[in-house]
């Protein structure tokens, strides 16, 4: 049996395989039995014949199946005779398993089934861990249980002996029949569908199956200890429904899903290694309320329903974690049945021509695939047309009836069996093919133009017409479980094999270059009338427009929202529909383990209201906010490994909520503007009801949308002007693009986007309590704040720990003391309180016990954003020595530029120098923590500025 085949069963019970390399159906070796259906594995494949009896087929390898059985024999020491087999009462049989438990006679062993041989008799294993034993191959212990050895000591008082015999299973490359149980009152009745499955599921042995099967009762059943090296398993075990069931479908994986007689779908939970029935049923409603479920299929991570209206569904959110999934998404076409196969490829059969056809297109990220491609590869029995007379007028059939051939036409289209249906609902007329003809045994070529085509005959062949043999197969039953197609992987079964056999070519007459350029006319021209007939008469469908689904998985870490409150490490996946009015809508999935039970949390993001990034000095964390996690002040808190890794998931999630809301581009003028603390600007679109009396629209429910860029404040005018300030104090205008920061490159406008530079200084405290002894000392009281920490106190902040705002955000200065904080500073920056917090002041006193200082450095931001900076004012005062206004800073320091022509003081504040004249040995007007560089030198006839220390 090839490697790679999908199964299919006839109208007629016929079982054949197709090879994914081959082009033609193979018929089953056993053409005497009947089946019902199939379901296939790799090497192996189940079936439920017309007699209802379960059997199974193991493709043949070089490597036989065998398995040992073996038995001990058991002694014990006898004062008169030694060692005999007289046991106490108490003791195991003479002739038992290893437990001793069981009684297991040599002569009492026989074969499971009459699948399987005796390779040879029973013989002594003369080997105990690995090491020859004395002859007899005896081992010795005080008592039965214990430990054995090898060597017979003075307190031996039993003795026990292993004998082994290998039995091989013969029934390779046919089919076996499963035995029945010896009970007849636990036998099941007469099996309806079975499923194959479970061989991926996670460390799981190799070669163990799951073998499900449902009853004509509704009853569901397990068979137990099917594997490579059992492959009839032992016996069948009844797992119990809250339903009747009708079909069942196991996948690669853990998923498991039942159909209900009415109509709804069961999906069994907790499959896993240890557990490989599952624990629990949960029930998963049917798309409609007025067609329920006919038929569903499970992969590793897709299902696949037919409905009782022969529509076509795909179950949207389907993993391990999620078996139930989350909605329905109805597909085209529609079918008969449809299976899930190996890589989530998908066959299905039309419920009106008994076809079979595959989901073109399916992939990791494209799960619901793109299209229906018939397979019209032949069967074995059908090759007699090949070659025969009627191959003759393949030309002729192609083009329809006006090209027509002896006593009978062929149907419009028979060769051109590759139908490919794009998109969902469509008609079932575009699934229907038709059968082909058969042909004349002689023909002759006519064309309606008068043209001296009309010599062009064929000879009488001789040749006598097949047997009625169908060319388009009805098809009842198909599994791919067995089938392997990857997406590299060149198939050949759209395609019908055409041409004529050697022989037959020698019969025709020569053909003249002028009647193949007459013949080429007349085929396009019937060619050119066929499209315009076809696309008339089917003007009337809908325009078929493809559904896709998108996903986005990684690893995050998640705050966990109940005791005890931590990070956990978790799963995330992005599904992203596209529906068929081109909108998407996405859903983040979070999933976790409890207990080692899988659980998962979704959030809708069409319900998300902000995506912002949360301050965290050990995690690089953000924060999704909903109408109802706002009002519980418990957002969605997740953390990646890395500040890039969160900045790529806070772009997507936002493109994705912008999507799902259908807000494109830039702001309307109406918009309302709000920055954050740390500087992040975002906007929210009111709609008409935003202060409609009668339905007002809570704060928590508008949607903040990031816009790139960095300020301090902004202000909006009802005209769609807006002016921002940054840290620097350089005012901005908005542009009138969008995007920037995050979104640059993703969802930016071309043009109105502008590179920012901003300055902010990062500030911590240096705090001091008094000693009698000492004095000042950073050694405070246990209840003391940190000695180095932020305003508050609450959280340790020291020169080393302290990092610039984010990712864009760079030092451009060392710490300097400063002394503009409020309330005033003495000559080294101190302000003096009576404790830790209290009314800090300038000057000490008698009762000031604490001091602090504040440190402070400069950093500088660059990113991207639809503003450009406002002109200097001309009649902003000149004295103070700023930090940059709407230029770029150094990314090192460097020296401020050289004086102008009338000798002022250029300093780094783009176009805006001061006014005071630069002479030699004079400095800035006033410096600060962002001039870095000391007073003017004269060398020669030019004047230089070298750098100085910062305070």
């Amino acid at each position: 049996m090839p490697s790679s085949v999908l199964w299919a069963v006839d109208l007629f019970g016929r079982v054949f395989t197709l090879s994914t390399a081959g082009q033609h159906w193979e018929p089953c070796r056993d053409a005497q039995l009947e089946f019902k259906r199939v379901s296939a594995a790799r090497d192996c494949c189940w079936g439920i014949a017309c007699d209802h009896q379960v059997y199974v087929l193991v493709g043949a390898s070089d490597v036989p199946i065998r398995c040992q059985e073996e038995a001990y024999e058991n002694q014990r020491w006898n004062p008169v005779g030694g060692f005999c087999e007289v046991l106490l009462p108490s003791d195991r049989w003479p002739c038992s398993d290893v437990s001793g438990l069981q009684h297991r006679p040599l002569d009492g062993v026989a074969l499971p089934s009459p699948h399987w041989e005796w390779e040879s008799d029973w013989y002594v294993d003369e080997n105990f861990g690995g090491e020859p034993t004395e002859k007899g191959g005896w081992t010795y212990a005080i008592d039965f249980p214990a430990t054995y050895t090898r060597d017979k000591k003075w307190n031996s008082c039993v003795r026990r002996r292993r004998w082994i015999r290998y039995r091989r299973y013969k029934s390779q490359d046919t089919w076996a029949k499963i035995p029945s149980e010896d009970d007849p009152q636990q036998l099941p009745d007469p099996f309806s569908d079975l499923s194959v499955g479970g061989w991926e599921v996670t460390d799981e042995p190799v070669g163990r199956l799951s073998v499900w099967a449902v009853t004509l009762q509704g009853k569901v059943w397990y068979r137990e200890n099917v594997s490579h090296h059992n492959p009839e398993g032992s016996s069948w075990s009844l797992v119990d429904t809250p339903g009747e069931a009708v079909q069942i479908s196991c996948g690669p994986h853990d998923l498991l899903w039942v159909t209900l007689w009415e109509g709804q779908a069961l999906v069994r939970e907790g499959i896993n290694r240890n557990n490989p029935k599952g624990s629990s049923w949960s029930t998963v409603e049917p798309p409609t309320s007025e067609n329920g479920i006919l038929h569903v299929s499970t992969g590793v991570c897709v299902v696949w329903a037919v409905t009782k209206d022969r529509k076509v569904w795909f179950r949207r959110g389907v993993n391990s974690h999620n078996p139930c999934g989350t909605s329905w998404i109805e597909m085209f076409g529609e079918m008969m049945m449809v299976n899930v196969g190996l890589n989530d490829q998908v066959w299905g059969i039309g419920c009106v021509d008994r076809a079979l056809y595959f989901r073109q297109g399916v992939t990791q990220s494209e799960l619901s695939g793109k299209t229906w491609k018939a397979i019209v590869a032949g069967r074995e029995g059908d090759r007699s047309l090949s070659g025969s007379s009627i191959s003759l007028l393949s030309a002729g059939c192609f083009f329809g009836n006006e090209v027509r051939g002896g006593a009978e036409s062929c149907g419009p289209g028979d060769t051109d069996a590759s139908w490919e249906v794009p998109g969902p609902a469509s008609s079932p007329a575009r699934l229907r093919g038709k059968e082909s003809k058969k042909g004349p045994s002689h023909a002759t070529a006519t064309f309606p133009e008068a043209t001296d085509l009309s010599s062009l005959t064929l000879l009488q062949l001789g040749l006598e017409e097949p047997e009625s043999t169908d060319c388009h197969a009805l098809w009842a039953w198909v599994s791919g479980g067995g089938c392997a197609v990857e997406a590299h992987t060149t198939l050949k079964w759209f395609t019908t094999q055409s041409g004529l056999s050697p022989s037959t070519q020698t019969l025709l007459l020569p053909i003249t270059p002028a009647q193949t350029a007459a013949w080429r006319r007349q085929i396009f021209q019937q060619l050119t009338e066929r499209t315009k007939r076809e696309l008339e008469n089917f003007q009337h469908y809908e325009q078929a427009v493809e559904q896709s689904v998108w996903v986005k998985t990684g690893a995050l870490q998640w705050w966990c929202d109940w005791k005890p409150h931590k990070w956990v490490d978790v799963h995330v996946a992005l599904e992203q529909l596209t529906g068929n009015d081109a909108a998407q809508d996405s859903i983040l999935f979070i999933y976790y383990v409890v207990h080692e039970e899988k659980k998962y949390i979704h959030v809708f993001l069409n319900e998300v209201t902000a995506l912002v990034p949360v301050f965290n000095e050990a995690k690089h964390s953000f924060a999704l906010y909903t109408p109802e996690r706002t009002r519980q002040r418990w957002p969605v808190r997740l953390a990646a490994t890395t500040e890039q890794d969160m900045s790529d998931w806070l772009t997507l999630l936002n493109l994705s909520c912008c999507e799902s809301r259908r807000l494109h581009g830039r702001p309307s003028p109406q918009a309302i503007w709000s920055v954050t603390c740390k500087g992040d600007i975002f906007v929210s679109e009111p709609g008409p009801d935003l202060e409609a009396p009668e339905r007002r629209l809570p704060c928590d429910q508008m949607f903040w949308r990031q816009i790139g860029g960095h300020l301090r404040v902004v202000e909006a005018s009802s005209r769609g002007v807006v002016w921002g300030i940054g840290y620097d104090h350089t005012a901005w205008v908005y542009t009138g693009g969008y995007g920037g920061g995050c979104f640059q490159g993703l969802a930016n406008s071309t043009s109105n986007v502008f590179t920012q530079w901003d300055v902010k200084c990062v500030h911590i405290y240096e705090n001091q309590r008094w000693n009698p002894v000492t004095g000042y000392t950073s050694r405070g009281l246990p209840t003391d704040r940190y000695m180095w920490s932020d305003a508050t106190g609450l959280q340790e902040c020291t020169k080393a720990s302290t990092k610039p705002p984010s990712l864009q955000w760079t030092w451009v200065s060392d710490w300097f003391v400063d002394f503009s904080v409020p309330g005033g500073t003495d000559p080294e920056g101190w302000q003096y309180a009576s404790d830790f917090p209290a009314s800090y002041h300038k000057y000490k006193t008698m009762k000031d016990f604490v001091r602090r200082r504040c440190w402070a450095r400069a950093s500088a931001g660059c990113t991207w954003a639809p503003t450009s900076p406002l002109p200097p004012s001309p009649s902003a005062p000149a004295t103070r020595c700023g930090p940059w206004r709407g230029t770029a800073p150094p990314s090192t320091a460097a020296p401020c530029p050289p004086p102008g022509p009338t000798g002022t003081c250029g300093t780094a504040r783009g176009s805006r120098p001061a006014t005071r004249r630069a002479t030699a040995g004079s400095t800035c007007p006033t410096t600060c923590a962002t001039c870095l560089w000391g007073p003017w030198t004269r060398s020669g006839s030019s004047l230089t500025k070298s750098r100085g220390a910062t305070a």
